[in-house]
């Protein structure tokens, strides 16, 4: 795991090598951050460079270094499995050099990237290198069988329902959430994926201002985003707090959780989002929200970048509570799907084929 940022890809990651270290011995990290021992078991042995000049804005000096650590590990050691999070292109391909087997999970929507001819070469090319490709959700699956002819396997990102809640029940004081009216929030990073200018154009159109936006995230959009807040006048209806590393305090004092990507993986957040029973009204982007929110039988969805029926969504959300209600519930209901250790087990009888071949 090269680069570490702050998402649902690395909350994944730690959950998953933590689980894996208590199932296999000798399990070791890849990375270009040292900062992130203290978020793995003990147990895991960490190779990262310990000079700071890695650590940039950009991921592909990242991916440099901890390529060449792949080598020398693959170098040193005759028995490796390798499981790749990132820069799977490159990781298969000198994991294959060395004859290695390497299971690699691809993270997003190839939506993200897919119209970089070269990089479609690429990952069409190499990512067949991979014994096995797992990804994160079925849409994702038939875009890979379809788009690039890869057979890959689905493991739900696992999802701790009672962390979730037990984190949510910390106290704070939230004075813009004070009084009656409908609050929405969202939480994630501050980047173009993410597309909040959408949902901020939604809002706009709202005439009758009783309703409040809680933004919660970071990242490089940040000064644009309230650049449009207050040129149109929404600085009493919307704010901006940075990253919180407990964001479910926040997301239990709201009613709508809003989503506005253009692609994504599997979201988390909405997973989260369903686990404190809190009304999502989604974009239907490449891949995850539709089968998360079950075509729209537990959930509301918009197409990509149309705040017009995003507005209408939220502005008829007081006058269906019966059938949110009802949405909420079986939402909550169907969470089972993406438990935590039924799809930690997937990740475990994975490796264990490849380990006793």
């Amino acid at each position: 795991m090269p680069s570490i940022q702050v998402g649902g890809v690395e909350k994944n990651f730690f959950l998953i090598v933590n689980y894996l270290s208590k199932k296999f011995s000798n399990v070791t990290v890849i990375t270009a951050h040292k900062s992130i021992r203290k978020k793995l078991n003990k147990n895991i042995n960490l190779i990262s460079p310990d000079s700071n000049f890695w650590i940039t804005n950009s991921r592909y000096p990242k991916y440099f270094i901890c390529l060449i650590y792949l080598t020398l590990f693959l170098l040193r050691n005759k028995f490796t499995l390798v499981f790749a999070f990132q820069a799977n292109i490159y990781a298969s391909l000198i994991t294959k050099i060395f004859c290695k087997n390497i299971i690699t999970r691809s993270n997003s929507s190839s939506e993200g990237w897919s119209k970089n001819y070269f990089k479609k070469t690429l990952y069409k090319s190499f990512l067949k290198l991979s014994d096995q490709v797992i990804v994160n959700s079925f849409q994702f699956k038939n875009e890979l069988d379809t788009k690039f002819g890869i057979n890959s396997y689905v493991i739900y990102n696992p999802l701790n329902k009672n962390e979730i809640i037990k984190k949510s029940k910390e106290k704070i004081k939230l004075d813009f959430f004070k009084g009656s009216f409908v609050k929405i929030i969202t939480v994630g990073r501050l980047v173009d994926q993410k597309d909040h200018l959408t949902m901020l154009k939604a809002i706009n159109l709202i005439k009758d201002r009783n309703i409040k936006l809680l933004i919660i995230g970071s990242g490089q959009n940040k000064l644009k985003l309230k650049n449009y807040i207050k040129d149109n006048n929404l600085s009493s209806v919307v704010k901006i707090l940075s990253f919180k590393k407990n964001p479910y305090k926040y997301i239990v004092l709201s009613d709508i959780f809003l989503f506005s990507s253009i692609f994504e993986g599997l979201p988390n957040v909405l997973l989260e989002a369903q686990c404190l029973k809190k009304f999502i009204i989604s974009t239907d982007c490449p891949t995850g929200p539709k089968e998360i929110l079950l075509n729209g039988k537990v959930g509301e969805i918009v197409p990509m970048m149309n705040y017009e029926k995003m507005s209408k969504k939220i502005t008829s959300y007081k006058k269906t509570k019966k059938i949110v209600k009802k949405k909420i519930a079986l939402g909550f209901k169907n969470l089972n799907r993406f438990d935590y250790d039924f799809n930690m087990d997937k990740y475990s009888k994975v490796i264990k084929k490849f380990i006793y071949l």
